[in-house]
């Protein structure tokens, strides 16, 4: 999926009881791809990179060794589990924003194909990962954009309403 997608499935998904907390589950949502590719981005902007993409397509092979290992670890359910239950324990609760960052994985797994970064969703205990139909096919960006559109609709009406019957 797209990274702006993954910030706003966040959002919509875990960040809606306030304004801090949708973009804390915003920017969870994004932190996977900012973690791997951003820095890779940044890198190259930098001039610390000097990888050219023709057209726009990256070649998995000039990718930095780097960026695949910070992939793996950000796309990784088993480390998001471990994350997760770390901040459990020493917050003494689940901190439920951070479930952005797991729908992230949940919702890459099918879109992205064997083509370009599958998703290592049981790294390290397993290499296993799903051939699904890569995020800019039609037929997932479309009815990804739909969707989001229809959620954010409903939840921006709903809270228009509530703050009509509130006043």
């Amino acid at each position: 999926m797209d990274v702006i997608s993954h910030g706003l499935w966040g959002g919509i998904a875990f960040g809606r009881k306030n304004r801090k907390n949708y973009i804390i589950s915003f920017l969870i949502g994004l932190a996977p791809d900012a973690f791997s590719f951003g820095i890779f981005m940044v890198a190259r902007m930098l001039g610390f990179s000097n990888v050219n993409f023709a057209g726009g397509h990256m070649d998995q092979g000039l990718v930095p060794q780097y960026v695949h290992i910070l992939y793996n670890i950000t796309h990784s359910l088993i480390v998001f589990a471990v994350i997760f239950c770390l901040v459990w324990f020493f917050r003494k609760k689940p901190y439920w924003l951070l479930g952005a960052w797991g729908l992230h994985i949940l919702i890459d797994i099918p879109s992205h194909s064997f083509d370009f970064f599958p998703t290592p969703f049981l790294w390290p205990v397993s290499d296993f990962m799903v051939n699904g139909i890569g995020w800019g096919n039609p037929i997932i960006f479309f009815p990804n954009v739909a969707i989001l559109i229809i959620l954010y609709a409903i939840f921006w009406y709903k809270k228009r309403k509530d703050r009509l019957n509130a006043a």
